[in-house]
């Protein structure tokens, strides 16, 4: 492309350019969104039928969020499908070298420059929304992640737990699956982890928790976007390259502990009444030495 915007996914574009959109090129934008990214794999003639609006109306949209056309729209769709599914094999081939000697220091240059980018990339809006639905103890939670991303939920659903009641950490086996979503209600919350390589599962479940038990769904997942999240209700799309073989989840790990720290100064007090009665019982299991006062993690 031509103008710059090539490491721009065209969602973002779509999103930045909905002020100067026409009454029918907003509804193209909102049809693609909608079933991002297939609709704009259709073909102009099905796009066209779809959304009731011509073909050089589509043309002119094209053009407007930086396309050359829709074959090229369609190209850079199709280069973001596949961006997604990049494997450390993969990213390795295409890497920027870190520099040996100061590997460390430049390591860490790059992941500041990650968070920088998570930091304008996640607004105070969504990022208070986010909190706030955690926050509220008339609401119950559940977290999962993918295969690495799992991780980053057992995280918060380990704070979580120590802050308030209603926190559900649901296994990692589907099996055991049906009992959470059984469990679920209408204005519980579930919250996703899912990064590129994504895992289809995820997305059939959230499928499943829309039709059968309508909670609120939060996909925190990357610029190429999870499957799961075209279900989702929220979507936080953070950085995580590094331009290592490896993906990063700083800003994954920055955006988990700023929720902690918010939801549990929500209502302080309670949340110290919590920690204090849950410290009361976790000192008094046996096997915790408290003669000898030994230190772990709180």
């Amino acid at each position: 492309m031509s103008d710059g915007k090539s490491s721009t996914t065209i969602r973002t574009r779509i999103r930045e350019a909905t002020a100067m959109l026409t009454a029918s090129e907003r509804k193209i934008a909102n049809a693609i969104l909608a079933d991002y990214p297939f609709t704009g794999l259709e073909s102009i003639q099905e796009l066209a039928a779809k959304t009731g609006v011509s073909a050089p109306s589509i043309t002119r949209f094209v053009s407007k969020i930086g396309c050359n056309g829709f074959q090229d729209l369609q190209r850079q769709l199709i280069a973001e499908l596949k961006e997604g599914q990049r494997s450390p094999l993969d990213l390795k081939s295409s890497q920027k070298p870190v520099g040996h000697s100061e590997f460390l220091s430049e390591y860490v240059a790059r992941v500041s420059a990650v968070m920088q980018e998570m930091a304008a990339t996640v607004s105070q809006a969504q990022f208070d929304i986010l909190a706030g639905l955690l926050a509220d103890p008339s609401r119950n939670i559940f977290l999962l992640g993918g295969r690495v991303s799992d991780n980053v939920a057992a995280f918060l659903s380990i704070h979580l737990r120590q802050i308030r009641s209603g926190i559900y950490h649901m296994a990692d086996n589907p099996e055991f699956w049906p009992e959470h979503v059984l469990r679920m209600r209408k204005k519980d919350v579930v919250v996703l982890f899912d990064f590129r390589r994504y895992q289809l599962s995820l997305s059939r479940l959230v499928e499943t928790i829309v039709e059968k038990r309508g909670a609120t769904i939060v996909v925190v997942t990357d610029k190429w976007m999870s499957p799961a999240a075209r279900s989702a209700d929220h979507i936080v799309a953070l950085p995580i390259d590094a331009g290592t073989a490896w993906d990063t989840v700083a800003a994954a790990m920055a955006l988990v502990e700023a929720l902690i720290v918010r939801v549990s100064e929500a209502d302080w007090e309670a949340t110290q009444k919590r920690i204090k009665d849950w410290d009361g019982i976790r000192f008094s299991m046996p096997g915790y030495d408290q003669i000898n006062g030994d230190a772990d993690e709180t």
